[in-house]
């Protein structure tokens, strides 16, 4: 399986990471238990001041930062590279009361930047309104969204042998991206990698950057 890379991040989540300097950092975690994806890019930190920019954009209604956000995963060659591969761009979805709470989607938003006749907006579906991230510690963040992901009925043809890169905002311990993988995979599509804006780098990032 080929190795995920980040500028300043391991294929998953935490934990010490490998010293093998001929592949990207992977965290021994990872190499323990693998995620279910292939690959897993983050374009940035979450710290200061891209974390103050991304908590605007994604809670504050500053839908217009999207531009400026997206081109800075467009100018990661790696991430560039998985978007001209894939066959279709998966934004991981809101449920439909964080949904009108929010106004869009932040994640939806981010993948037609980078490619929006490659983005497919329904394809995941959120089937619970799951308690948010932010206020789970993070053994219950692993588990809050078992089965709260599923492929869209309508596009399952569309789905079955396809390229598929998911497309998120931050990345922290990697559940929701699983989650969404894992519903990907039962529906067959050839392969998932993910992309993702930033990553948080520790064990317990700020509140904002926990994810959905």
């Amino acid at each position: 399986m080929p190795l995920a890379a980040a500028p300043t991040s391991s294929k998953q989540g935490h934990g010490p990471l490998s010293t093998n300097t001929r592949e990207p950092p992977v965290c021994v975690s990872c190499l323990l238990a693998p995620p279910p994806w292939q690959r897993c890019l983050a374009a940035l930190p979450y710290a200061p001041p891209w974390s103050d920019l991304i908590s605007a954009f994604k809670y504050q209604g500053e839908a217009g930062l999207v531009r400026f956000l997206a081109l800075q995963m467009q100018t990661l060659e790696g991430i560039q590279q998985l978007v001209e591969q894939a066959d279709l761009l998966l934004p991981v979805p809101l449920s439909a009361q964080r949904l009108q709470q929010r106004g869009y989607n932040q994640s939806l938003l981010l993948a037609r930047a980078l490619s929006p006749h490659k983005t497919l907006p329904d394809a995941l579906l959120r089937l619970r309104d799951t308690p948010s991230q932010a206020a789970l510690p993070r053994e219950d963040r692993l588990h809050n969204l078992t089965h709260a992901m599923a492929c869209n009925p309508r596009y399952l043809s569309t789905l079955l042998g396809q390229r598929v890169v998911l497309v998120d905002d931050v990345l922290t311990t990697g559940s929701t991206l699983r989650a969404c993988t894992e519903a990907l995979r039962s529906a067959g599509v050839s392969s998932v990698d993910c992309i993702v804006l930033a990553r948080a780098t520790g064990l317990e990032p700020p509140q904002s950057a926990l994810g959905h």
